[in-house]
């Protein structure tokens, strides 16, 4: 049986890098998009050229997440899944202290490359009633005082739910993975207490791994420490 296919953003390091190995390991294809081109032909050279196709971009370029799409679909004869995990956070947080540049940084990528990324994956994902999932995060479910961080969160949760809707008219699912703390290089500072990228990839291929008469919409991670 041929191996199916999973589009991963933001593949480079972190909960995307720990997605491609355990995907990889539960024998999906890897598609591996990220700005840094000596982490994502590292990557791909760790997983193996029969499985892993390296496709540096940057998410906040349509043209860029278009084409990797494409070429993506065209190596693997087309796409069943789309982890949409590319984001990005904040120096300095809440409204008052807030770097205005900063906050249109991170929406560029937290939004508007999420928004280009199912916009450039619609139609391979509608042809294959593929699945889509998206790194929300405990901050998107809750109020934070001031977060802007976590308003951007909250956006994703919101399309998820819109996408579920959408999909399920034509047999295609959507999921959102929402972690707490997840010591990633996303921190300055190591956080070993916390999540580790490997259990939110471990999430995403459980909800890979549903049989189709299931809509995992949902998965809310948490650390116990």
């Amino acid at each position: 049986m041929t191996a199916k296919t999973l589009f991963i953003t933001g593949a480079s390091s972190g909960i995307g890098a720990a997605t491609a190995r355990a995907a990889a390991h539960a024998g999906w294809n890897v598609a591996l998009f990220a700005r840094n081109r000596e982490k994502l032909g590292a990557l791909a050279d760790e997983i193996g050229p029969d499985h892993a196709l390296a496709l540096p971009g940057d998410v906040t370029r349509l043209d860029d997440i278009t084409a990797a799409i494409e070429r993506a679909a065209t190596h693997f004869q087309g796409i069943d899944a789309v982890f949409a995990n590319a984001g990005t956070g904040l120096s300095t947080p809440g409204i008052d202290q807030g770097d205005p540049e900063e906050w249109r940084t991170m929406m560029e990528v937290n939004v508007m490359g999420l928004l280009w990324t199912i916009k450039a994956a619609h139609a391979a994902l509608k042809a294959s009633r593929g699945h889509l999932i998206l790194t929300g995060s405990a901050a998107g479910k809750r109020y934070i005082p001031g977060s802007v961080y976590g308003a951007s969160k909250w956006f994703v949760h919101g399309l998820a739910g819109n996408m579920s809707e959408e999909m399920r008219d034509w047999g295609g699912r959507c999921t959102v993975i929402a972690p707490g703390m997840v010591d990633t290089p996303f921190f300055d500072e190591a956080k070993p207490d916390k999540l580790q990228p490997e259990d939110v990839a471990a999430s995403v291929v459980h909800a890979l791994e549903q049989p189709r008469r299931a809509d995992l919409r949902e998965i809310f991670l948490m650390p116990t420490g």
